[in-house]
């Protein structure tokens, strides 16, 4: 359960679908309640397949690649608490190219919006995808995979809720609200990238003799 409660934790914190919100609000403010909730389905099912992906193909990436655990927990904490102070600083929307112009216009003339930008880069970003690869070569029992698959499971789920009551967690909590919650988020999206920075530096001077 402690596993279980970890890694949900830390994939919400990381993929904050709560940041997500006015993004999705603006980007379906047109569309009917089931279109909204077909959207937000088709968001959930992408990110979870996202994640299962990450999580399985890690080690053949890694492999090909022929890049170390500790090296890619170092880049991983790097984009983890980019993203983590993008939250803090209220930036998030930039921190993922969400402003740019040419993405808004993009947006602005597809009719599916499910995989890009709502799963791919808002949700599901390179800290999410480092993340679920580290926990592939960290946990290797068959009991804890599962229970990070559960905990995938529930993430998904968690972001199909919220996408789908999106607009009116917008009513209720207001723009400040949401910004609030989202710097409380940044903060222990921070420390999570940070204390996968430590471990890994303590296990790399650990293996060096002095």
């Amino acid at each position: 359960m402690e596993l279980f409660l970890a890694v949900f934790g830390a994939l919400f914190s990381i993929m904050n679908p709560l940041g997500t919100v006015p993004v999705f609000v603006g980007l379906t403010g047109d569309h009917s309640k089931k279109a909204r909730s077909v959207t937000a389905f088709w968001t959930a099912i992408d990110v979870l397949v996202i994640l299962l992906l990450s999580f399985f193909a890690g080690q053949y990436i890694l492999s090909f690649f022929g890049i170390s655990l500790n090296a890619l927990k170092i880049a991983g904490g790097l984009i983890i608490t980019s993203s983590g102070f993008a939250l803090l600083t209220g930036k998030f929307r930039e921190h993922k190219g969400m402003k740019r112009k040419k993405v808004q216009e993009d947006i602005q003339t597809r009719d599916g919006i499910s995989l890009t930008p709502l799963a791919i880069p808002m949700l599901a970003g390179p800290g999410t995808i480092s993340l679920l690869i580290t926990y592939n070569q960290e946990f290797v029992l068959t009991a804890e995979k599962f229970t990070i698959v559960g905990a995938m499971f529930l993430a998904a789920i968690s972001i199909y809720i919220i996408l789908k009551s999106a607009h009116f967690i917008v009513k209720f909590l207001g723009a400040s609200g949401i910004n609030a919650l989202s710097r409380v988020i940044g903060f222990i999206v921070i420390a999570i990238g940070v204390e996968y920075i430590i471990s890994s530096v303590v296990n790399i001077l650990s293996t060096i003799n002095l």
